[in-house]
């Protein structure tokens, strides 16, 4: 028996519309040329010419947030406290323990962009794939958005979670969850309309705010969900890059399935 392993990624790329204008990432490229003439610095007395074919090393220089690509939320995204009043954990902080475990996906891709996803819709699907949450196990909603990556409708494309939906994952134990989207609210457009009509300051953020409650992380802009062939019965590893202080980290997840 093998094991097949499943990236559950987006590649972060330069200048991709595909986030808030302030936050798309920018990356210079430094060629394998200019490699050649920085180790002339570094190696007095070296010829660029002695290098293989004249080639040094190639670097890329980076600008983007941590919240940039694939990435885990901390729970100090959300909020200074969390757990009733205790210091929120910063990215560094997150127990690696919480970021490989048991995962779970759960379909939600026939809902519309903006629409809630309730408690009782992960109830009613948890009894649809018959499996019953337990501790540390890592939920993934899937809701289709992400075959727009890479475009500016993006921002706007799938349902999004709800305080009560994501307090019902964590009063279960749960304590990294993810999504296909590039929040795991709803999309910012859709809550601001809603804020606009009803002057209800409980509609911002909500699902993130949940944290505030019950300490928790998630991850944004996953992809290929649904090529994870179950529902559940798979392993899912997390690991963010460990940032000193951060509200998120770089992470690369993937699903390991038995063949």
């Amino acid at each position: 028996m093998g094991q097949h392993i499943i990236d559950l990624s987006i590649a972060i790329e330069h200048g991709l519309p595909s986030d808030p204008e302030m936050m798309i990432p920018q990356i210079d490229y430094l060629t394998h040329e200019q490699g050649a003439d920085q180790m002339e610095l570094f190696f007095p007395g070296l010829k660029k010419e002695q290098l293989p074919k004249g080639l040094g090393w190639a670097v890329e220089f980076m600008h983007l947030t941590t919240h940039s690509g694939t990435h885990l939320d901390a729970p100090f995204h959300y909020h200074p406290t969390m757990d009733g009043g205790k210091p929120a954990m910063t990215i560094d902080q997150v127990p690696l323990e919480w970021c490989f475990a048991d995962g779970v996906v759960l379909d939600f891709s026939h809902k519309k962009d903006g629409e809630r996803i309730t408690a009782k819709d992960v109830k009613n699907k948890l009894s649809e794939i018959k499996y019953r949450l337990k501790p540390l196990d890592i939920v993934l909603i899937r809701t289709g958005a992400d075959k727009f990556w890479g475009k500016p409708d993006y921002l706007v494309k799938g349902a999004g979670m709800t305080k009560e939906s994501t307090l019902y994952l964590t009063s279960k134990g749960v304590k990294v969850v993810g999504i296909d989207a590039w929040s795991w609210d709803r999309p910012l457009l859709f809550l601001a309309d809603e804020f606009q009509k009803t002057g209800d300051p409980s509609v911002i953020w909500e699902a993130h705010f949940a944290g505030i409650e019950t300490g928790y992380c998630h991850m944004e802009k996953m992809a290929n969900l649904n090529k994870i062939p179950k529902p559940h019965g798979f392993k899912v590893a997390c690991f963010p890059v460990n940032i000193k202080s951060a509200s998120a980290g770089w992470t690369r997840p993937v699903a390991i399935v038995e063949d």
